[in-house]
């Protein structure tokens, strides 16, 4: 082995030929008539290695295409000399050495003798094989990539001058053109065949899906007349193709249907495609048929495909039909069985209530007292449990009185931990996961722990042989394909999931569980409107509820609440407070209501408490006593009132006279949009019916002495 270190020396039987210019002129000259008679880019490369050899004597060359990230070459033919072999097939540039990567670079690869070459050297003896021990290869680039090589072979050692590379260079430069001309050529060749063909073909089919096809076809003008149409038109409307013709659009068009048939025209007349666009055509009987044109304006021409769809429409009037009347016996069924619990329900509370009553009365008649406690007590009962009902009426409705505050949820989770563990019970694991971070919501934190009490408690229900509850919050990003699936609008919420390991749902159910009085629960175990109430009340606040099931692996139901993203901090919890302070001399309050009953019961407690009450039964009356000279320190006012003014009204407009009136509004049926959304003005705040009567005098108290 040689030293690979030491400076290379040419062996003395290194020969070098002096440089003929005469012979490559001519070699030049005889390479363009060659190529002016040539066309096959294979004869074209065979060519230009003949004359190079020819003209510099080596021992073989020839021309080939490169894949330099496989890093072969492909050789169709070469020209060899006598007794030298032919490389025609695919070589691998690494079997000779390491010269591929001067070849990558666009550098020709120059080559005396393979055996002193540091790129060759290992490979030498594969060189000599393949009478290569000297060779030039000279790659041919395009756009900057290597794609061919132009190769001469010596069997010996030889000097190459650089007269003789600049002649290969042109060799190579001007067979690079010639092939890819040639190539060129011919593709366009076939592509011009090809393309002949083509139209011949789709002329072809033009024609043929010009006459078969059941769609109305046609080239028409922009001021409304047909040039050409194909037969389904007469088959369609029972007139004739000259018929047609000599007809304007408009004669054939119903007249409901002129004007934006017009409209639809004048689109396409400023260049604009028109697509879906129907209307009713008149056959010849009479009768109308529904068209759906896309049409597309060319220049001064429309080209259009007119679809008959009388058929289809007709379907879907039939289908609205059906499904119209589907939905009102749905609507029908719906109100029947929400109608059928709340009579069942109500009924049942009004017995305890008129019972209770008249035992009362009974004992009273009697001189009897020592029983009218306990019935007072069971008609108070009734009466909360009766309450309780339309306020998760009211939830689902999504009609209920919320008072809205900036709420820390994982505080209030945390802070029902204790109910919630005792509510469960011993067989029932209770884990709590609050999100780091969690973001605030602007919700009725009232509401919201009604809402997750009820969400416990039939997960508990779920679980008769026990398991584990899991509530969990979290923050989440709704995108607009999340939002499609949960019914939300894309933004920011947080969630508040509960889950549990019990029976799940089926597919059925999950449909129907937000239902009101809906139950799969045995008759007297619950009323059916814990999931309407959760879901009317997330709802309400802007948010949603989702169910996610399976059968015997558990269940697990998700509130979503926006964020809260504007000014406020979490309200702190409130602090218990002790006796009412008794009314001070003069204090007088403002009662307002249509109801008589309500009235007097809230101007006894009023009197009770040492107030000054003064009665009104509508907003006129009220009004007027706010704009006379009495003293009001607080008016209570129910929302609805008659005679076209409510509350809100009359509180705004003794708002004129008084400002910095204080309002108490009393309602049962909150009309949100009356009270602002829940965004009430300072000094005015909200008391749903019904209410105990210490609640409303610590209210009354509460405003008055604010």
């Amino acid at each position: 082995m040689p030293d690979m270190t030491a400076p290379l020396s040419p062996p003395p039987e290194m020969t070098s030929r002096p440089f003929d210019a005469f012979a490559q002129q001519a070699a030049l000259l005889e390479l363009s008539d060659r190529f002016r008679a040539l066309t096959d880019p294979g004869d074209l490369a065979y060519a230009a290695a003949a004359i190079l050899a020819n003209t510099l004597a080596v021992s073989r060359a020839g021309y080939g295409t490169i894949d330099p990230v496989a890093e072969t070459i492909t050789v169709e033919r070469d020209w060899n000399a006598p007794g030298i072999e032919s490389l025609a097939g695919v070589l691998h540039f690494r079997d000779y050495g390491s010269y591929i990567d001067d070849l990558k670079r666009g550098e020709t690869a120059v080559v005396s003798d393979a055996r002193l070459d540091l790129r060759t050297a290992q490979g030498a003896t594969a060189l000599e094989a393949i009478s290569a021990r000297a060779f030039v290869n000279m790659p041919v680039t395009e756009q900057g990539g290597f794609v061919a090589l132009l190769y001469l072979n010596h069997a010996k050692t030889r000097d190459w001058s650089e007269t003789e590379l600049a002649f290969i260079r042109e060799v190579a430069d001007r067979t690079r053109d010639a092939v890819e001309r040639r190539r060129a050529e011919d593709e366009l060749r076939r592509l011009n065949a090809s393309l002949t063909a083509e139209v011949e073909r789709r002329t072809a089919e033009h024609d043929a899906l010009w006459m078969a096809t059941p769609d109305l076809l046609c080239v028409a003008t922009l001021d409304g007349r047909f040039l050409e149409i194909n037969p389904s038109w007469a088959e369609v409307l029972g007139w004739s193709e000259a018929e047609l013709k000599a007809t304007p659009f408009a004669d054939f068009v119903h007249p409901d249907d002129v004007a934006p048939t017009i409209a639809a025209m004048a689109s396409l007349a400023e260049g604009e495609s028109v697509f879906d666009f129907t209307n009713r055509y008149r056959r010849k009987d009479g009768a109308y048929r529904w068209l759906e044109w896309n049409a597309v304006p060319r220049g001064a021409l429309i080209y259009a495909v007119v679809r008959d769809v009388t058929a289809a429409r007709e379907q879907q009037e039939a289908l609205r039909r059906t499904e119209e009347a589907l939905r009102q016996a749905q609507k029908m069924e719906a109100v029947g069985q929400l109608t059928g619990g709340l009579a069942h329900d109500f009924n049942n509370l009004l017995a305890g209530i008129s019972g209770s009553l008249e035992m009362i009365q009974m004992r009273l008649a009697q001189g009897r007292s020592a029983d009218v406690e306990r019935y007072l007590g069971a008609a108070q009962n009734a009466t909360k449990r009766a309450a309780s009902l339309t306020h998760r009426l009211l939830a689902f409705s999504r009609r209920q009185t919320l008072t809205p505050t900036v709420t820390e949820v994982n505080r209030l989770v945390i802070g029902m931990e204790e109910l919630i563990q005792r509510s469960m019970g011993p067989a029932v694991a209770v884990e709590i996961v609050t999100a780091a971070g969690l973001w605030h919501s602007s919700i009725d934190a009232n509401q919201l722990e009604n809402a997750l009490l009820n969400l416990c408690i039939n997960a508990r229900d779920a679980m008769p042989e026990g398991g584990k509850l899991t509530i969990e919050t979290a923050n989440r990003w709704i995108d607009d394909r999340s939002g499609r699936e949960r019914d939300l609008p894309p933004g920011q919420y947080i969630s508040l999931c509960v889950s549990d390991t019990g029976t799940g749902m089926t597919k059925a159910v999950i449909e129907r569980a937000f239902d009101p009085f809906y139950t799969t629960k045995p008759i007297g175990q619950g009323t059916g409107l814990g999931l309407s109430m959760v879901y009317g009340f997330a709802r309400q606040s802007g948010g949603q509820v989702r169910i996610y099931s399976e059968l015997d692996q558990g269940t697990m139901v998700c509130i979503y609440l926006p964020r809260h993203l504007g000014e406020g901090a979490p309200e702190e919890p409130a602090e218990t407070q002790g006796a009412l302070a008794p009314a001070r001399d003069g204090e007088t309050v403002l009662v307002v209501d249509d109801e008589p009953t309500v009235r007097m019961l809230v101007v006894d407690a009023l009197h009770e408490l040492g107030y000054i009450a003064i009665e009104a039964g509508d907003g006129a009356g009220g009004l007027r006593v706010l704009q006379s000279d009495a003293r009001i320190d607080l008016l209570i006012t129910d929302v609805g009132l008659p005679a076209g003014m409510n509350g809100r009204q009359l509180a705004d407009a003794g708002r004129i006279a008084r400002p910095g009136l204080k309002v108490l509004f009393i309602t049962g049926y909150a009309e949100n949009a009356v009270l602002s959304h829940g965004h009430l003005d300072p000094g005015m705040h909200v008391l749903t019916k019904p209410f105990a009567m210490d609640i409303l005098a610590d209210r009354i108290r509460g405003l008055i002495s604010a």
